[in-house]
């Protein structure tokens, strides 16, 4: 009778082979003196054959059935179960007992499909694969019998492909489909399915069923744009980002996966750009139209409108990329100072302009809110000459045609305001700043041009007053003591705001026109003077 050992079973047997199946299997055959006949490790392929079809002896049809994937059987078959009074000549003796050491390698029936086992799946899927997207996923190859026979983990490269249109094998194109990213798998492929009776000609061997376990990375479509997930939208957004601004903006960049490649705020400053021009990825440029300033938004951006096949440093090629963004301010180069008045009071005649002296406490903070500087915290005013280049020039406009008591907020583009740099420590490069402003005291300035003016008549022997030792030469002494005179008594009104000994000083070297230290009369003249003689002269 047929004897039949199982030598070794497998924990896991999920299938057995029935009639019809068809196996790969290895096998030593011997005489029951342990003589050997024949083997399939000799010729170093598997023995490859349908079950319960007649194409093998009787005995080994009926030994197979029932084996799992890695068991191992020894089989005794009797003559009549096998060769019986005939034999094989010069092969097997008439009437021999044959024995058979068997290992199973492979099983798979013609009427199979591919099997899909999923044992892993994130709880947001909000896409899956379909036919003609491409995929980034990486996958170990193995056979039934858990043979390695390739891994893109091996290689440290994703397999990058499109699913459904004939770029991979057709078991591998079904078994992809209905994927998330994130999602792991183990795909199984019968050969017929895979790459057929003739394997692939290296490692694959014909009629081999494939096992795939595979994690995918990355989706995208060719026809997909970028999508944009608004996740903070403040309340007030007066304005919204358009073509030809210029944003400041933090950012994490991942791929689909989570993996992070960037990220501005590791390097601790806003990544600063035009948008709509293309100084960024046409897939960054278009996902930054529309924002306001305090916005957080993702964009998800395929890899046609981002770096392509090629990728760029840790982005591998064909990654779609996923930009966390938090806009932190934006202008426009055409822009100018932006003034609120917030209180104005009702007796509000006079008006501040170029050249008065003006005492006022301020908030200075970022569009984000965040605070740079207040003169309340310092305990005292700031106190400037309008129009003198003693502040930036957006905080000169920001303080014209203002009144005593007033409160206004003052929005300074960069180019009005500290420019690309910045202010190294305190204000950051190509920032919008925001001044909330109370002016508190206003000292009415000269005209434009005069540092000193007379409050009454100017005397006619205004030289022979100065020179006071009527040497008939002016000192810087004398004139200083002179002007000091004139401001003490109210005759005359120097520029509010400026240093008196400055002042002084460039009055004095204005008239000194030989350099020579001391004025003479014939070098004194007044400014309206000066004009009338510059006129004649033109």
């Amino acid at each position: 009778e047929l004897g039949v050992e199982r030598r070794f079973v497998p924990e896991s047997c999920p299938r057995a082979v029935r009639p019809g199946d068809f196996v790969r299997y290895h096998y030593l055959g011997a005489f029951p003196d342990g003589t050997r006949f024949d083997s399939s490790y000799d010729r170093g392929s598997t023995f490859n054959v349908f079950v319960g079809k007649g194409q093998l002896i009787a005995g080994m049809d009926q030994a197979l059935v029932g084996m799992c994937v890695n068991e191992r059987r020894f089989v005794k078959i009797p003559p009549k179960l096998a060769y019986g009074s005939e034999g094989v000549p010069g092969v097997i003796p008439p009437n021999a007992v044959l024995h058979f050491d068997v290992l199973l390698i492979d099983l798979w029936n013609s009427e199979d499909e591919v099997q899909v086992q999923t044992y892993f799946k994130p709880e947001k899927c909000p896409r899956t694969v379909q036919v003609s997207d491409f995929v980034r996923y990486h996958y170990n190859g193995t056979f039934l019998d858990g043979t390695l026979f390739d891994s893109s983990h091996n290689r440290m490269r994703t397999y990058d492909t499109y699913v459904g249109i004939g770029w991979l094998i057709p078991g591998m194109d079904q078994g992809l489909l209905g994927m998330c990213v994130g999602e792991k798998r183990i795909i199984t492929i019968p050969p017929f399915l895979a790459y057929g009776e003739d394997g692939d000609g290296k490692e694959i061997p014909g009629q081999a069923s494939l096992v795939f376990d595979v994690v995918l990375l990355d989706l995208h479509n060719p026809k997909d744009g970028i999508a944009i997930e608004n996740q903070l939208v403040p309340e007030s957004c007066e304005r919204r980002s358009q073509a030809g601004d210029f944003l400041r903006y933090h950012y994490n960049g991942t791929l689909l996966d989570g993996t992070l490649f960037d990220s501005s705020y590791s390097r601790n400053h806003t990544y600063d750009t035009y948008v709509g021009k293309g100084y960024v990825i046409a897939g960054m440029d278009e996902g930054l139209l529309g924002v306001c300033t305090g916005e957080k938004r993702r964009i998800i951006i395929p890899p046609h409108l981002g770096y392509g096949e090629e990728g760029r440093g840790k982005i591998p090629g064909s990654a779609v990329l996923v930009f966390d963004i938090h806009v932190v301010d934006f202008h426009n180069p055409s822009d100018s100072v932006s003034i609120t008045v917030h209180y104005k009071p009702s007796n509000c005649t006079v008006l501040s302009k170029k050249g008065d002296y003006l005492k006022y406490h301020y908030n200075a903070s970022l569009l984000d809110g965040t605070l740079l500087d207040s003169t309340h915290s310092l305990g005292k005013t700031y106190n400037i000459v309008l129009g003198s280049g003693q502040v930036v020039l957006g905080m000169d406009m920001g303080l014209q045609d203002m009144c005593v008591g007033e409160r206004r907020t003052v929005v300074i583009p960069p180019h009005l305001g500290y420019g690309e740099d910045g202010v190294e420590g305190e204000v950051p490069g190509s920032a919008v700043l925001v001044f909330d402003i109370e002016l508190l005291e206003l000292v009415s300035g000269l005209p434009e041009g005069y540092m000193f003016v007379w409050n009454g008549e100017v005397s006619p022997n205004l030289f022979e007053e100065i020179d006071q030792n009527h040497d008939g030469e002016v000192l810087l002494e004398e004139f200083s003591e002179y002007i000091q005179t004139q401001v003490d008594t109210g005759k005359g009104k120097l520029a509010p705001g400026f240093d008196f000994e400055k002042i002084v000083k460039n009055m004095f070297t204005n008239q000194d026109r030989d350099g020579n230290g001391k004025v003479t009369a014939e070098e004194f003249k007044l400014k309206d003077q000066e004009a009338r003689e510059e006129h004649d002269e033109l």
